[in-house]
């Protein structure tokens, strides 16, 4: 019987004509697509997750490529589909890799380097000012945010003092904080896919911004890594359980390290004008991804 995944791939970017060429690529390999398979508009129903009149647990995979339109509907089906099938990523890491003091608890726990970082109950302002004094400037993330959305540099006490009544509005839970590196303002994106380096590039701070976040008006340049880098990434890659993974690393100019940022279980390909600036890895990565695939649904 011929292998057949489900797949759900973000369309803007150029990631309509990413999702073509795996089609492709899979399609010589025997291998079917089901493309736009939206877990928000799935099912559950008598021991099956129904899409369209589609059992999804009978697929032999489920490749999810979308961060920008999940819900926790659809994180909650991407959770039970993945006891019964394999997916990638997998349901862990995705989850992992969503959760910024999970992902740095694990790094840390594996001896990954990560900036110094504190996770305090939303009632503890007394700690965080204790936080503060010790390392005089942190940044304060959401667990769940993505590009830059949410992150606030907390320069001293007066900062902070203004921002926790803001935050105690928002009824957060808990407060998630790092130490503020002094770096150059400049970041390195890894992509790593299958345990491989695929490709590197820098990001840059727009104008007196800190954030090299694309969304939050950094610039993307061509940039090559050194080893150390590289191997970090990996590591990263490995620690988090990630197939797919684009791994944030910046260069901690006090400790004369380099420290990893986050660790992004669905990293975009290189957009059309990317490719133009001559960010060529997308072909490297779709064939990378093809094996994965075929590998994980050999039967």
């Amino acid at each position: 019987m011929a292998r057949k995944i489900g797949m759900w791939m973000y369309q803007n970017g150029g990631g309509d004509a990413i999702e073509k060429k795996l089609v492709r690529q899979l399609k010589e390999r025997g291998i079917k697509t089901v493309p736009g398979l939206n877990l928000r508009h799935a099912i559950a129903k008598n021991g099956h997750i129904i899409h369209e009149g589609r059992k999804l647990d009978k697929l032999d995979l489920f490749f999810s490529y979308n961060a920008g339109e999940q819900t926790q509907y659809q994180m909650f089906l991407y959770q039970a589909l993945n006891r019964v099938i394999p997916m990638v990523n997998s349901y862990d890491a995705f989850a992992l890799t969503e959760d910024k003091f999970q992902t740095a608890f694990m790094l840390r726990q594996h001896g990954v380097a990560t900036p110094s970082f504190k996770l305090c109950h939303r009632d503890d302002a007394h700690e965080l000012k204790k936080i503060i004094k010790k390392w005089s400037r942190m940044v304060y993330k959401p667990t769940d945010g993505w590009g830059g959305v949410g992150l606030t540099k907390i320069e001293n006490e007066v900062t902070l003092d203004t921002l926790l009544p803001f935050l105690n509005q928002m009824d957060l839970r808990f407060f998630y904080v790092e130490k503020f590196i002094d770096y150059d303002n400049t970041d390195y994106r890894i992509d790593v896919v299958d345990g491989q380096f695929v490709a590197c590039y820098g990001r840059r701070a727009g104008g007196n911004d800190w954030r090299t976040n694309v969304t939050s008006g950094g610039s993307v340049f061509l940039r090559d890594p050194d080893d150390a880098v590289i191997d970090l990434a990996i590591r990263a890659a490995e620690v988090c359980g990630t197939d797919i993974a684009g791994v944030d690393i910046i260069y901690d100019r006090e400790k004369e390290e380099y420290v990893v940022l986050e660790v992004n279980g669905i990293p975009a390909f290189a957009t059309p004008e990317q490719e133009k600036m001559g960010l060529d890895f997308n072909d490297r990565k779709i064939e990378l991804i093809v094996d994965l695939i075929d590998r994980k649904t050999q039967k």
